[in-house]
């Protein structure tokens, strides 16, 4: 028999194990025989419980999850499945997320709250977790599970019912903006230090509120701008590109499809140009690197090139201008600040 995952207390809560950071999950873990039964209990230590069923023999799938702020990221690669969310899975407390769900390979043909719908790559679709539903996946697929307290798409119970199994196109108004943001999320999250990482899970939370407002024909006035939509993808897309010296405004620009003067318009009434910002956050990433870089590292050179500045000369005049010291000198002045509170 497959090792037990661990997975949710007899209350339907997470037990520590299943909430931890980031983990994988793999079927090639286990002896073939052994592969559906641990997927079984793969996929309900992470998302919830239901019946998997497969024909395929020597069944391959694999699970990537990851816990930041109030949202859980989840990637799933897997062969040919038909999954049901039965009533006898609902009764037991597993449940009580939204899971936003984004197919990025193969299709799936969803049923819930009686609808039907077929996802095909690029598509979006929501699912209720304390409500039955069924999918089959006819063909290999991947998913991005976006897994959101339901509280924050602050919708009603009633609405949720509406939301649910429609499927939302790369094209269709808001998806074209919200598909590609969180395709790239999923798969660059890990990569990302944990403050950052928040950042971005709660302008994908917020996102997803505005999709879900928006399938319900909401007000526009209720839905948050087209301009803040596009600065937000505008700065994940920024801080993505940080490393590269030659990220211009026209680059950027020309990569959102929109004009420089509407581009520079976005950060208008934020207190810094677009320029500005991204010298910002080229720094921060610069001062970071630099209190945690050995003692006897090679200097800034390195550090400021990693982080798109053309040379250790530039960074430091920039470092200089903002915080009033040479990177050398605030490294030393850092380092006896946490010296010192270290001896307290």
């Amino acid at each position: 028999m497959a090792a037990r995952i661990p997975s949710h207390t007899e209350d339907g809560s997470r037990s520590p194990a299943s909430a931890s950071h980031s983990h994988l999950l793999t079927t090639r873990s286990v002896p073939a025989a052994e592969s559906l039964e641990y997927w079984h209990d793969a996929v309900f230590a992470t998302l919830v419980g239901m019946d998997i069923r497969t024909g395929v023999p020597d069944f391959d799938a694999t699970l990537r999850s990851r816990a930041v702020g109030d949202l859980q990221i989840t990637t799933v690669d897997s062969d040919p499945v038909e999954v049901h969310r039965s009533p006898r899975f609902i009764a037991r407390g597993d449940g009580g997320c939204i899971f936003a769900v984004l197919q990025s390979a193969g299709v799936a043909r969803v049923e819930q709250d009686g609808r039907a719908t077929e996802m095909r790559p690029g598509d979006i679709a929501f699912f209720e977790s304390t409500r039955p539903f069924r999918t089959r996946f006819p063909e290999r697929f991947q998913l991005k599970i976006f897994t959101v307290p339901r509280d924050l798409l602050g919708q009603e119970e009633g609405d949720l019912q509406r939301l649910t199994a429609r499927s939302l196109k790369p094209g269709d108004g808001l998806g074209g903006l919200v598909s590609p943001f969180l395709g790239r999320l999923a798969d660059t999250v890990d990569g990302c230090a944990a403050p950052l990482a928040e950042k971005l899970a709660r302008g994908a939370v917020d996102l997803l509120a505005a999709t879900a407002a928006d399938q319900l024909g909401r007000p526009a006035d209720e839905l948050p701008c087209a301009n803040d939509v596009m600065l937000l993808r505008v700065r994940q897309f920024v801080r993505w590109h940080l490393s590269d010296p030659g990220l211009t405004p026209a680059v950027i620009a020309r990569a959102h499809g929109i004009s420089v003067r509407y581009l520079h318009r976005l950060f208008e009434g934020g207190g810094r140009t677009l320029c500005q910002w991204i010298r910002e956050q080229r720094l921060e990433e610069c001062r970071r690197a630099l209190i945690t870089a050995p003692a006897d590292s090679a200097g800034v050179g390195p550090i400021a090139r990693r982080w798109g500045f053309t040379s250790g000369g530039q960074m430091s005049r920039a470092f200089r201008s903002v915080y009033g010291l040479s990177p050398t000198d605030w490294l030393t002045k850092e380092r006896g600040r946490r010296a010192a509170g270290a001896v307290r």
